[in-house]
Order: structure tokens, then sequence, then C-alpha cells
């Protein structure tokens, strides 16, 4: 019998009683409706405009970067002309330093030198230096217990920087010390 008592229909009174006119649970006006909205449509405002910043900023970084770089094509091919011009100077040095056709190839060779500077071009210094993955290639390794080992000891074909980018990494020949050359045999 409880349970029929328990479950008996609820009066008008109950029915009437809505979860908004409930005194446990709090009153939401139309209000507060409107000023949740306001405050998400503020929120996502906000967010959209600190996004179209953000691309501004990438945008503009990204059309500097254009610009800095856009002469690398240019220099990448001139860079193995300025290598046979190095080469050819320093065989014709070895030969005979008076000759005025030598001291012409090397005024044009420091001009050339002096151009790729001013664009921004660094050669990468690397004898003595320790190797370097990020700025240096490896063609050979020499057992030398006279020097350090991973330190370039022959560069074979210059690196170059343009700006702060490596274009060109330097072929180098490294020295590894004799232990190690020993145990892989």
């Amino acid at each position: 019998m409880e349970n029929q008592e328990t479950e008996q229909p609820k009066s008008e009174q109950q029915l009437q009683e809505t979860p908004e006119s409930h005194p446990a649970l709090p009153d939401r006006t139309e209000l507060d409706i409107a000023n949740e909205s306001i405050a998400s449509l503020k929120d996502q405002l906000l967010r959209k405009a600190a996004e179209f910043e953000n691309y501004k900023r990438r945008t503009e970084l990204n059309s500097l970067n254009v610009a800095k770089y856009a002469s690398e094509n240019v220099i990448l091919s001139l860079l193995p002309i300025i290598d046979d011009l190095s080469r050819s100077l320093k065989s014709a040095k070895e030969k005979s330093e008076e000759d005025p056709f030598l001291k012409g190839i090397e005024l044009i060779f420091n001009k050339v030198n002096k151009i790729l500077e001013s664009q921004g071009v660094k050669v990468i210094e690397s004898v003595g230096k320790e190797f370097n993955v990020d700025f240096h290639d490896v063609m050979m390794q020499i057992p030398r217990a006279d020097v350090a080992p991973h330190t370039i000891i022959e560069e074979i074909e210059k690196g170059y920087l343009l700006y702060d980018k490596v274009i060109r990494h330097a072929k180098v020949v490294v020295a590894t010390s004799p232990i190690e050359e020993e145990v892989k045999n």
C-alpha cells in the first residue's frame, strides 16, 4: 500500500511548477541567455581577430623571406664559376705571381666576391673547426694523431651561406683518431 501512496498522481500545483519556478534551481532569464550569447560571440570575434593578425604576420614574414632569398638560384649558378676562378688562381700563383694577366683575373675574382658579400653571401669557414652536419659534408676521413677527432683538416669545396641559410654545404676531409681506424680494420 505504501507504494500506492507514493505513486499517487501529482496535484495541479505540482504540475504547474517548472524547473524555472523551482526555488532550488537558479532563474535563467532571457537577459542571462542573451548575455551568455554576447560573451560567446565576443570570444569568437577576439579569436578570429587574433587568427587574422597571426595570418598577416605569417604572410609578411613569407613575403620578406621571398624577397630576401630571391637571388638564391642566381647565386647558386655562379658558385661553380667562383670555384673555377679560385682553382685557376691557386694553380697560376704556384707557377708565377708577377703575371699581369693573373693580377687581372684576381681583381675580377675579388670584385665578384664583393658583389656576393653585398648580396648576403658568406663563405663557411671550415678548416680547423669541428665537423658540423648543418654546414659540412664529409667526403673522407683520415686518421690523425696530431688533431682532435672530428676536426676538419681540409676543404675540398667551399660552403656558402645566404644570410643565415646554408645554400651549399662545404665538402670537407675530417680527422679521426688512429684507434678508431684500427678498430674498423
